[in-house]
């Protein structure tokens, strides 16, 4: 089994910061990219960001580039979404999943967490 659970959801206000970790156990993510994803009420399921597992490498999506940072402790098997500059449109239920970098960022995974809740208000 393998297991993803976010922290560090809340209320903020806009144009403040949050900073979401995803810990993940259960199997080595060595050879595992690790992403995050949103979905706020009546939208589908929005990609938001992936970190390659063993480059490095980053991607992100349109809306939140600029403002979204995220980053990987292999020897935590923790990543993290820095979110600054937020926005009311950035409101949504943040989840983390994992899969290989090419499903990701096309919005597919092979495991997700339960999510976290951020609301920012205007």
């Amino acid at each position: 089994q393998v297991q993803l659970v976010e922290s560090g959801g809340g209320l903020v206000q806009a144009g403040g910061s949050l900073r979401l970790s995803c810990a993940a156990s259960g199997r080595t993510f060595s050879r595992s990219s690790m992403g995050w994803f949103r979905q706020a009420p009546g939208k589908e399921r929005e990609f938001v960001a992936v970190v390659s597992w063993s480059s490095g490498s980053t991607y992100y999506a349109d809306s939140v580039k600029g403002r979204f940072t995220i980053s990987r402790d292999n020897a935590k098997n923790t990543v993290y979404l820095q979110m600054n500059s937020l926005k009311p449109e950035d409101t949504a239920v943040y989840y983390c999943a994992a899969s290989t970098y090419s499903a990701l960022v096309t919005g597919n995974y092979d495991y997700r967490g339960q999510g976290t809740q951020v609301t920012v208000s205007s």
